[in-house]
């Protein structure tokens, strides 16, 4: 009888064990699940709310940092300044390094975008395109580039008008006509 007891007292201590596994576990589940979820905002409207919530200065600050691909040290300045979680940050951070906000000072409202690329733009930040094909890489930065302006060089260069996507990146930019078609030819086809 003795030779039993030591066994069962283990058997009992694994199902008290699993019991309260399972009783846990279903807290935790009962908790997610009780709070709601909020539908997600698009990237470029993150990135909107995250520059609206800066200063002159630290959207400067904080745009260096993220052309200079500190990626970590972006996301704890940003933590700093507004005191939004680490998470948030991190998400504001990725928004606005993949859709670059001018700054605008709270008094004005934003200004519709204009089409017309006769006069380039200056914006506040470098914006940093790269391109590669084998060893060879090519990078332009330039505070007259964005995701658009770039995105419509990209389609000139994949149409097959490549003088014509070398002489936006020339007027966007400050590199010379024969350093904008090397970059252009480095465009995936």
């Amino acid at each position: 009888m003795e030779s039993l007891v030591v066994p069962v007292l283990i058997l009992l201590a694994v199902v008290a064990g699993v019991a309260l596994a399972v009783r846990v576990l279903g807290k935790r589940k009962a908790t997610r699940d009780a709070v709601p979820v909020q539908p997600a905002a698009t990237s470029a409207e993150l990135a909107r709310a995250a520059a609206a919530k800066l200063s002159e200065n630290e959207h400067r600050r904080l745009y260096a940092l993220i052309a200079q691909g500190q990626a970590m040290a972006a996301i704890k300045l940003y933590y700093e300044i507004t005191g939004d979680g680490l998470r948030a940050s991190r998400d504001a951070i990725g928004a606005l390094a993949a859709h670059p906000q001018p700054y605008r000072s709270p008094e004005t409202p934003a200004a519709p975008e204009e089409d017309d690329d006769d006069e380039p733009q200056r914006f506040p930040y470098r914006y940093r395109a790269i391109a590669s094909k084998g060893d060879v890489t090519r990078e332009v930065s330039s505070n007259m580039l964005n995701d658009e302006i770039y995105g419509r060089i990209r389609t000139l260069a994949r149409n097959g008008d490549r003088e014509a996507a070398a002489t936006a990146l020339t007027r966007h930019s400050d590199i010379s006509m024969k350093q904008a078609r090397e970059f252009i030819e480095l465009l995936d086809d």
